[in-house]
């Protein structure tokens, strides 16, 4: 299990370093300051969870079970928290309107929310040495 974490979690950070290299330089002259922080958010949240997922396949004092749940909870908050910031922020640009699907934000958030939580459950069952 840890190796498919280590390897998503490697292409989360390296494709935040890209998108916000992007957000930083492409975006900039495409639309408001307000929009490019909005975006920004998308990135950094990204590539905190990218770093958490880095710390989960690195760790072996959780269960597999939990390690599997947690990251799902964090791949798929991803996907829903920034992917649709990245869509809100870039609304203009396409013929997608992303707001009918901005609920989705706060359904990512309450995953990533979730993963965390559900870390910290299985950090308490651990045995004090």
């Amino acid at each position: 299990m840890n190796k498919p974490i280590l390897i998503t979690a490697s292409v989360l950070g390296f494709l935040a370093v890209i998108l916000g290299a992007f957000a930083a330089h492409g975006l900039q002259k495409l639309i408001a300051p307000e929009q490019i922080k909005t975006f920004q958010t998308g990135v950094t949240y990204q590539m905190y969870h990218a770093l958490f997922l880095l710390f989960l396949g690195c760790i072996n004092s959780i269960s597999y079970k939990a390690k599997k749940i947690v990251y799902r909870l964090v791949v798929l908050g991803i996907i829903l928290f920034s992917g649709s910031i990245y869509g809100l922020a870039t609304n203009q640009l396409s013929s997608f309107d992303f707001k009918a699907i901005g609920w989705i934000t706060p359904v990512g958030g309450t995953l990533l929310i979730a993963a965390w939580f559900i870390l910290f459950l299985n950090f308490m069952k651990i045995k004090q040495d």
